[in-house]
């Protein structure tokens, strides 16, 4: 990048920004001294004049020239003084003689004494000697902001190396920029530290090395802060530096700002670094920014700022009025320094595929109250479809809603926009349009305000049309990867907006713009082309009508850098001597000038002399050349010249001297030409040449040592010599640079290193591919082939086997097109396994390699056989499949098939055609052939062959179909033909299968087709036919047969049977075994999905843990925890259930019966599980209401009731004997009272009381009359409880009708007699409780609350009126007789 500087105050009033069009480049004016000019005349100027002046001859004054007297005094006066003055001239003329010869005589003295001191020189150089210095550092103590200057003078030979030291740690200016500065000059060594701070305290230390020792010298450096300078700087305040002008400062610009390439509506940040000398906070240098030599300044879409090292420039929102060049530019102490580089900004991506790009630069000219003429640029249609038209938009300011101004678009790129209001103000908006569709907004104007304006801007231009095309473009060679292109203005501007350039590679129909925003020059850079790819352009000129014709292409480009001679060699090296000559090398140039180096040069000299002279007239095409004829003992200094199609570079810096001594050591010499190949992010290839002196023997291997760039600890790659002069280093940092030497080994040891390498950066090429390996699909050949991300014209391919170069080779061949070289194997075997690598030359490392191995080999050869010896692909070789009525399909399919395709089926030997009983067709869109045999029989057993001829390409397939595949398959075919048959008549679509619903009732269900209203359906299981509460309806298509509350019970086979006068269709579903099970488990996952928790419920027999569920039955799979072991039931823990739940009973509940309880129902796959914690608390309220019911359920068996025997009502003729016979039960024996209305009955002879046994207990009435007609009852009571048992006596005289009953059935009494003892009563069976409502948590028992007393009632005294006889269905303070027992029934 070039660099000039304008001193600041020499800049113009305005502004002017240099545009380099061809590239980005960078600026520095150097501040031009003025040299003052003498206002004397030189001393050699008035000598001659005097010596002119005394050589004039005398003469006789004319009469007209005569003086007065007084004239000739003051002639006379002058002459004197004039004469005067010439012996003061004389004078110093004689002065300055001998000046001039004491100066000569000094000059030769001083040059005899140079002369006499280099000899010494060249005597001193010869002797070695250490380190040493002549003038050690001394220490300082500066104040903080200041800078300090340690320096030292150090001697020895060679020349030592010094290295400057901070605390140990060496120093690195590239740490700091700007902050050391490290100089060496005639022997001396200093380091500068600008801007001292008291962190700079340290011992400083000046270490010189050279191969005979090393010397240090140290210095303490100690930094003062003033005494509350820390309180200014606290505050930001430096009082006595605010008065600096940015001016003052020195910068110099580190990174800059490259071409840049962004989107519209995205951000893009140009940032350029530096180093400012001094660096003050509160003075960042002064920087100006343009845009196209227009000064940019801060807003919304421009952001910049500067500080930190660092000036930036960010453009927020993108847009194409943003394309142009960028400069920078930075007020320095010697004038400015600046940087430009073009930022490229293309189109969005089209809301519409194939819509025009936005417009741009839009402008309002002409403002008046309520008119405005918006202007703008076109945008360039490369591709598109040309421009119908525009819309123009307006929006007022302060809103957010745009308006259309026009209704149809406007083809010219102006329109007055009217009807404004006045003192409003407005931003305006430009949209094209073309066949595709309307394109992306433009950016929106400044804003505008209607206002009548004595002076407003005005659209200059009257001439209509479009302008003529550019004439001839040239396009020439710039860097590689952009082209200069240039070409001529149209014959007619027609106010010319500017031009649009158009590029295409060769041999591409798909043109590209290279600008995206109108350029007013005729000369254009374009960049970011592909190296080495070829192109052409083409431009069009611009105005507001739109755009020109295009111009005529330019002849094709490639992109390549512009010629140039190559840059200097470097690293002279040398690699043999043997007394008389010496081989020496030299690495390439760095810039070849964008040609081959194809020549070197060679001088050499004396190191005593000055005089170079030429070793080779002819040109060296290698970089190593041996140089005869020297004289040993002599130190020779050699320099290299290299040479391309452009000339012959400059020459490199001379080498080191080298003495012509002979080597006679035993190890070899140097290695050379170290280079670098597939350099990656985390690996590379370094190759090497072997040494050319190879010591007492052969050499026998390498050692490859590597250190980071700045570092000299190299660590050897590899613990055994290598024999190859090549080697793969891995595990690299990406982004790192590192160094390498080699060393080569002999039977005597390790040689010399050789020079260390070029710092090499771990980083791939951008575009960076690999080496292919493939099969080409025409010919079947196996290759290789590599295409380059850059190439130049005189780059070429070369291929390297183990980093051998290929070369003519009858195994393989190598061709190259444009940026794709190949290798083609001719006849690939073994041989030709190994690792293969590609190089191309005159690029900036371009490679790669890949290792053929045998598998991928044989891969390869097995796809180059199918090639060349092509083959029908089949996606599905001959199959066969069943089809309905029994048809049999034979078929395949091909991958692809083409309409002249042909092909035969073969059956046992013998070729089958289409004909009766048999199809044979093809289809080419899918690939299938097929064949259809209608009836298939015994017959048809055997092999299937079909042959296929496609091309070139042949295939067969066969299928064998005898033993057991074809019975197979005749007795699928068969069943096919059968079902056919079956669904004529009546049939089931689905058999028999079951279904659970939500209720857990299982359901038998089928689906029927072919039915019609006389068809009939009927339900059997074991021939026995079920005849269900809704008839089956066939004619809705499905029949369902419910079985609810599924058990084992319902084991057995099932039938349905469909029939009318077509036909008869059954169904038989077998209800056991593992359909039984699916059966319950479907079940169990409805039960378990709607299982509550585990219910806590007392019983007088125990604790009872319950389980409500849709449905339980106990086939399913239950399991009952406790603590996670398994329950089995047993008279301790009782398991059982009802169909609404699951139950688990603790007979008389202990303390080990404490813990956590689970249920488990399983459905076969899924576990469902609900738990209950019974410890705590809960146990003791649990054992508490249980021990309640438990007293109570004891109370109520034992306390005192009539079992049986007594009527509800009796009637009876009178002078009859009534007899009331009873058996009552209690424990203790229970005490018996009858009443007659209310009233005791006491014994006597009419009524006769008796109780035997304890258990029976009679009233007998001798000849009843009318006045024993009443209510009679009986109390039964123990200390337990007892009960009432009222009876209603009738009596009625003798020829009276028998009165009705009021109570039960009327009984007519017997005469009393001797009662017979019952038999003993036993308990009633307990019926089963319905379902109640699940409930929530609780300890409370559903018994009824009322307890019996603990001790026998006592009997009941005679009743009074005011008492009256309790009600039958009231029993005293017993539980009630109908009480059902809360014990379940047992299973």
């Amino acid at each position: 990048m070039a660099s000039n500087v304008i001193p600041w105050y020499k800049k113009k009033a305005v502004s002017q920004v240099k545009t380099d069009y061809a590239y980005h480049h960078s600026k520095h004016v150097v501040k031009q001294q003025t040299e003052r000019k003498s206002s004397s005349r030189s001393v050699h100027q008035v000598q001659t004049q005097a010596t002119e002046a005394m050589a004039e001859p005398a003469y006789t004054i004319p009469p007209s020239r005569q003086r007065a007297a007084t004239e000739t005094e003051e002639y006379q006066r002058v002459t004197t003084n004039v004469g005067k003055g010439l012996a003061v001239i004389q004078e110093e003329l004689h002065r300055i003689r001998i000046a001039t010869k004491a100066q000569v005589e000094s000059i030769a003295i001083q040059k005899e004494v140079k002369n006499m001191m280099k000899k010494r020189g060249d005597l001193l150089e010869e002797i070695p000697k250490m380190p040493d210095f002549l003038v050690a550092l001394r220490p300082h103590t500066v104040w903080e902001k200041t800078p300090v200057k340690l320096f030292c003078t150090v001697e020895g030979n060679p020349r030592p190396i010094v290295k400057w030291y901070k605390g140990g740690v060496p120093v690195d200016p590239l740490s700091a920029p700007g902050k050391y500065k490290i100089e060496s000059k005639y022997g001396v060594h200093s380091l500068i530290i600008s801007r001292c701070v008291v962190s700079d305290t340290a011992e400083y230390s000046a270490v010189a090395t050279n191969q005979h020792g090393t010397a240090t010298s140290k210095a303490m450096v100690i930094v003062k802060r003033p005494a509350g300078a820390g309180e200014c700087c606290q505050l930001g305040l430096v009082p006595h530096l605010t008065e600096i002008h940015p001016s003052k400062l020195e910068i110099t610009l580190l990174d800059r700002f490259p071409v840049s390439f962004g989107v519209e509506g995205s951000s893009i940040k140009l940032v350029c670094t530096m180093v400012v000398v001094p660096d003050l906070p509160n003075v960042p240098p002064l920087t100006q920014w343009y845009r196209d030599d227009k000064l940019l300044k801060p807003s919304k879409l421009v952001g910049m700022t500067v500080g930190g090292g660092a000036a930036s420039l960010t453009l927020p929102q993108l847009a194409k009025d943003d394309e142009g060049l960028y400069t920078l530019r930075i007020f320095t102490k010697d004038g400015t320094a600046e940087h430009s580089a073009y930022l490229f900004v293309s189109d969005a991506p089209a809301s519409v595929k194939g819509a025009p790009g936005a417009p741009m630069s839009v402008k309002a000219y002409d403002v008046n109250s309520d008119y405005v003429l918006v202007a703008w640029k076109p945008p360039n249609t490369v591709n598109e479809a040309p421009i119908t038209g525009y819309f123009v938009d307006r929006c007022e300011a302060g809103t957010d809603t745009w308006v259309q101004c026009n209704t149809a678009p406007v083809k010219i790129c102006k329109y007055p926009v009217d009807g404004l209001g006045v003192g409003h103000s407005y931003y305006f908006r430009v949209r094209a349009v073309n066949s595709a569709g309307i394109s992306r907004p433009s950016r929106k104007s400044d804003k505008v305000t209607a206002l009548d304006a004595a002076e407003s801007e005005r659209l200059q231009g009257t001439d209509e049309g479009v302008p003529s095309a550019p004439g001839m473009v040239v396009a020439t060679r710039n860097t590689k990867s952009s082209v200069f292109v240039q070409w001529e203005a149209p014959k007619h501007l027609k106010n010319l907006m500017g031009y649009y350039i158009d590029g295409r590679v060769v041999g591409d129909k798909e043109w590209f713009p290279c600008n995206h925003k109108p350029f007013r020059h005729n000369r254009f850079v374009v960049h970011g082309l592909i190296p080495g790819e070829s192109y052409v352009f083409r431009v069009q000129a611009v105005n507001i009508f739109g755009l020109s014709e295009e111009s005529q292409e330019s002849s094709p480009i490639a992109v390549e850098p512009a010629l140039a001679t190559p840059s200097a060699p470097y690293g002279i090296t040398m690699l043999s001597c043997d007394g008389s000559s010496m081989t020496v090398a030299w690495k390439s140039p760095k810039h070849c000038g964008g040609s081959k180096v194809n020549a070197y040069y060679i001088d050499k000299r004396d190191a005593d002399t000055l005089v170079w002279k030429e070793v080779n007239l002819a040109a060296v095409t290698e970089r190593i050349c041996t140089v005869d004829n020297l004289t040993e003992g002599s130190f020779y200094e050699f320099r290299i010249q290299a040479g391309n199609l452009a000339g012959v570079g400059v020459p490199s810096a001379p080498s080191a001297p080298m003495k012509c001594e002979a080597w006679t050591m035993e190890q070899p010499g140097p290695a050379y030409d170290l280079s670098f190949s597939e350099v990656r992010g985390d690996s590379l290839v370094i190759l090497w040449k072997a040494p050319v002196y190879t010591g007492a023997s052969a050499v026998s291997g390498y050692f490859v040592d590597m250190a980071k760039k700045g570092s000299s600890e190299f660590v050897t790659l590899n613990e055994e010599p290598v024999s190859h002069r090549y080697l793969q280093v891995t595990g690299l940092e990406e982004g790192h640079s590192y160094i390498f030497r080699v060393r080569a080994v002999n039977s005597n040891g390790v040689g010399k290193p050789s020079e260390v390498t070029e710092p090499v950066c771990a980083k791939a090429l951008p575009g960076t591919t690999e080496i292919v390996a493939g099969v080409d699909e025409e010919t079947g050949d196996v290759f290789l082939s590599f295409e380059a991300c850059e190439i130049c014209e005189t780059s070429k391919f070369v291929w390297s086997k183990n980093y051998k170069p290929i070369g003519d080779c009858p195994r393989a061949t190598v061709t190259a097109k444009g940026r794709t070289s190949r290798l083609t194997f001719s006849n690939p075997d073994k041989e030709d396994l190994g690792r293969y690598s590609v190089v191309v030359t005159d690029t900036e490392g371009v490679s790669s390699s890949h290792t053929l191995t045998e598998d991928a080999l044989n891969t390869m050869l097995e796809l180059s056989y199918a090639i060349r010896h092509p083959v029908v692909p089949l996606k599905h070789s001959l199959n066969y499949e069943i089809l309905e009525k029994g048809h049999v399909r034979f078929w395949l399919q091909a991958v692809k098939l083409s309409p002249s395709v042909s092909y035969r089926f073969i059956v046992n030997d013998k070729e089958v055609t289409s004909g009766e009983g048999q199809k044979i067709s093809h289809d080419v869109a899918s690939g299938v052939i097929q064949m259809t045999v209608d009836h298939f029989t015994r017959a048809n057993e055997g092999t299937y062959t079909v042959q296929i001829n496609d091309g070139k390409a042949k295939t067969q397939s066969s299928l064998v179909l005898v033993g057991d595949a074809f019975k197979a398959a005749l007795k699928e075919a068969e069943f096919q033909r059968k079902e056919h048959i079956r669904k004529q008549g009546p049939h089931f679509s689905e058999y028999l299968h079951f279904t659970v619903s939500e209720d857990c009732t299982v359901m038998l269900t089928c689906k029927v087709a072919n039915v019609k209203k006389d068809t009939t359906f009927h339900w059997y299981k074991e021939d026995d036919e079920i005849v269900p509460e809704t008839p089956p309806n066939v004619m809705s298509g499905a029949c369902a047969l419910p079985l609810p509350l599924f058990s084992r019970k319902d084991h057995g086979v099932y039938k349905a049977v469909l029939s009318d006068d077509k036909g008869k269709d059954t169904s038989v579903f077998d209800i056991s075994g593992q359909v039984f099970d699916d059966i319950i488990n479907a079940l169990a996952r409805n039960a378990g999905a709607s299982a509550s928790e585990l219910v806590l419920q007392c019983t007088p027999e125990g604790i009872r843990l319950q389980c409500y569920m849709n449905y339980y039955t106990e086939e399913m799979k239950t399991v009952w925890k406790h603590k996670e072991s398994k329950i089995s039931s047993s008279e301790k823990m009782r398991i059982g259930g009802t169909a609404e739940m699951a139950w688990m009973q603790i007979c008389d509940p202990s303390d080990k019966e404490k813990g956590h309880y689970a249920i488990e129902i399983s459905d076969g796959v899924t576990t469902h599980t609900r738990t209950f914690d019974l410890s705590g608390q809960a146990y003791t309220d649990a054992y508490e209401e249980y021990l309640r019911l438990k007293a109570a359920a004891f109370a109520e068996k034992n306390r005192g009731r009539v079992v049986g025997g007594l009527p509800d009502v009796v009637t009876i003729m009178e002078e009859k004997s009534l007899s009331l016979t009873c058996t009552v039960w209690g424990e203790p024996t229970p005490e018996v009272t009858w009443f007659k209305n209310e009233q005791e009955v006491a014994s006597n002879e009419h009524t006769r009381v008796t109780f035997d046994g304890g258990k029976f207990a009679s009233m007998v009435i001798n000849k009843v009359t009318p006045d024993d007609s009443g209510k009679y009852s009986i109390n039964v009571r123990n200390k337990y409880g007892g009960e009432f048992v009222e009876i209603t006596v009738s009596v009625y005289r003798h020829g009276e009708p028998i009165p009705e009953p009021k109570l039960g059935q009327p009984k007519t009494a017997t005469p009393a007699a001797q009662p017979v003892p019952p038999k003993s009563p036993a308990p009633s069976k307990t019926p089963t409780p319905s379902k109640p409502q699940t409930p929530a948590q609780s300890m409370k028992s559903p018994t009824p609350a009322s307890t019996p007393a603990s001790t026998p009632a006592p009997k009941s005294p005679t009743p009074t009126p005011k008492s009256p006889t309790p009600p039958r269905s009231v029993k005293s303070p017993t539980p009630p007789r109908f009480m059902k027992s809360p014990t379940p029934p047992r299973k």
